[in-house]
């Protein structure tokens, strides 16, 4: 494999009397956005970044010449100063590229590759990381989009990696998928995170009903949001009740009994998944959401409301809120919320929840 190492956003003109494979070298460069989707086939293929690097796979002597041409820095074709490193090494990225073959596209290999500032160690806990691993297994799934074999997966760029402690939180990456019949290419940007749960906690106290909501700083929105206790899986264990009576714990100080949850995505139809999907665009997050019902004296509610709690050493700053449950609908925009008013309501209509409540503690300190 040949590679050329270009400076980005520069453009050539199509046109002249080329081969076949300079045709495809001449239709790939004429990207020129960072985030623009490469062409890539069994001859080469573009990765834009800060720089773009041109791969020529198994070339000719005539696409070797008119690509070292092509980066030359007295090219007329480029319209900006360029830079251009030409390496003869068979694998010269073979720590941040990789190859994998799917079962549902067995003669069209997969091209993983790390975008520019992604180090070797992030790229290999990406591609062995279970976010990844079960995107690959929902694409292949009976719904998946892989399944009828009319798109075809080609390539994955990993974008970002943050870890947290020794795992991966959150993964970032771009999968270039395209429909077979039309050639176009599916919006692939994947924010991965994998599931997560959420808990909406009713209490009945002196003949009302409160809900325990958190306050906290979401940064990406750059306000405080009031939401449901929640929390991500911290390992790849699946253990959902589990987590969710942990979160609780940590979120306000209240200690649930696993056998006192109910699981109201469980009564969802089994073609859903049961959990919640709150953005399909981008993110691959889907939630369980449960409910705890309990009846606590009035005092304990003074003791809830405005209580700090969280994980400080993780930068948690919470505050707890007690919410009475008739205006929760119109509290916040919180998704999470509101589903689970959605579940809770429709399943108590269908007489799918306990009758009986139990008594709720809080937890010391």
């Amino acid at each position: 494999m040949i590679v050329y190492e270009i400076c980005n956003g520069i453009k050539i003109g199509l046109g002249g009397t080329y081969t076949d494979q300079v045709d495809v070298v001449l239709r790939a460069l004429v990207y020129d956005k960072a985030d623009s989707v490469p062409l890539e086939d069994n001859h080469c293929s573009v990765e834009f970044g800060e720089i773009a690097h041109l791969h020529l796979r198994q070339p000719s002597s005539a696409l070797i010449a008119f690509a070292t041409k092509i980066t030359s820095p007295s090219s007329p074709h480029w319209r900006r100063p360029l830079r251009c490193r030409m390496s003869s090494d068979s694998n010269p990225s073979s720590s941040l590229s990789h190859t994998l073959t799917l079962p549902v596209q067995p003669s069209e290999p997969v091209h993983i590759v790390a975008a520019p500032g992604v180090s070797d160690s992030q790229f290999r806990s990406a591609i062995d990381s279970s976010l990844f691993k079960q995107w690959l297994k929902n694409l292949q799934s009976e719904t998946g989009i892989l399944a009828s074999g009319a798109a075809t997966l080609k390539r994955v760029l990993i974008q970002g990696v943050d870890m947290f402690g020794r795992r991966i939180g959150f993964l970032k990456f771009k999968a270039d998928i395209f429909d077979k019949e039309t050639g176009k290419e599916m919006p692939g940007i994947v924010f991965a995170q994998g599931p997560a749960v959420a808990v909406l906690i009713l209490l009945d106290s002196d003949g009302l009903t409160f809900a325990v909501l958190t306050e906290q700083a979401r940064v990406p929105l750059g306000r405080f949001v009031l939401e449901l206790p929640a929390g991500m899986l911290r390992d790849d264990k699946g253990d959902f009740l589990g987590t969710a009576v942990r979160e609780v714990e940590e979120e306000t100080g209240i200690q649930l009994n696993l056998e006192d949850m109910v699981d109201l995505t469980a009564f969802l139809d089994p073609s859903t998944g049961c959990r919640v999907i709150l953005s399909p665009g981008s993110c691959d997050e889907e939630i369980s959401i449960f409910l705890y019902r309990g009846n606590v004296d009035p005092e304990i509610i003074k003791q809830l409301q405005g209580k700090e709690t969280g994980l400080r050493e993780q930068g948690e700053f919470i505050k707890v809120r007690a919410i009475p449950y008739e205006s929760l609908w119109r509290a916040t925009g919180d998704a999470k919320v509101l589903t689970a008013i959605g579940l809770y309501e429709m399943a108590n209509l269908e007489g799918l929840l306990p009758v009986k409540s139990k008594p709720a503690s809080l937890a010391r300190g």
